[in-house]
């Protein structure tokens, strides 16, 4: 029987891998040297998703920091840097991810981190190139339009055009946005997804429960599930 569901489209921070603890680390480590922090879930809930440079600027703003966007991003990837081999996968993503190999079911990667990042925490990860192949798009691909970043539908748009050209070189038909599942974590990541016209799987943090209740009411009507983790994903529902 063919899947209800065509095609997965996966965010990776917070999603498949454990990432969004090392930023709040990493984050926390920061702040501690202008004297605040902690980095606390009422601010992180604001940053979860959105491109870099937005996030960095909110930080920025909310904590009144004495430095430019430059130098924070300077910082904060020095000290990310000698966290990200502490990446790896979250409950039920990697055991997702196979079955839906197993079952030639066509996979791609969105993330908001930028190459550099991205190489970073997954170098020690081969089942991330493994599984994705070439369908790997980051927040610094030139095919999305400069300022289109999550919540904007656009990174799911050239996630699964790399995965029609190959269909169409296989003389396979072309998949549509609402034949989509996209798997997120962060509520800009789940807002984009739903722009684009797919059916999404929202997989909140735990501790990010008290802060999403007002979205969570808002977007009630729309296509979308809510899970405490990937274990929990009932497969025959989709695919």
């Amino acid at each position: 029987m063919a899947p209800k569901y065509k095609a997965c489209l996966f965010d990776m921070d917070g999603t498949l891998l454990n990432t969004e603890d090392i930023y709040t680390e990493a984050f926390t480590d920061l702040l501690a040297e202008f004297g605040k922090g902690p980095l606390t879930w009422d601010i992180k809930i604001q940053l979860q998703g959105l491109p870099g440079p937005h996030a960095n600027q909110l930080m920025i703003q909310h904590y009144d920091l004495p430095i430019s966007s430059e130098e924070f991003l300077e910082k904060a990837m020095a000290i990310q840097e000698k966290k990200w081999h502490k990446s790896g996968f979250l409950p039920g993503a990697l055991e997702l991810l196979k079955y839906l190999k197993e079952n030639d079911i066509p996979v791609a990667l969105g993330t908001s981190s930028n190459m550099i990042n991205f190489q970073r925490k997954t170098g020690h990860i081969p089942e991330i190139s493994e599984v994705f192949g070439d369908h790997i798009v980051t927040g610094d691909d030139a095919r999305i339009p400069r300022g289109k970043g999550k919540p904007n539908p656009h990174i799911w748009y050239v996630c699964l055009e790399g995965i029609n050209k190959e269909r169409e070189s296989k003389g396979l038909d072309t998949i549509k946005p609402e034949e989509c599942l996209v798997f997120e974590d962060g509520i800009p990541g789940v807002r984009s997804g739903l722009a684009a016209g797919a059916h999404v799987i929202w997989i909140p943090h735990n501790d990010a429960h008290p802060y999403i209740e007002p979205v969570k009411q808002e977007l009630s009507d729309h296509k979308i599930e809510i899970i405490n983790s990937l274990t929990d994903l009932d497969k025959s529902k989709y695919l």
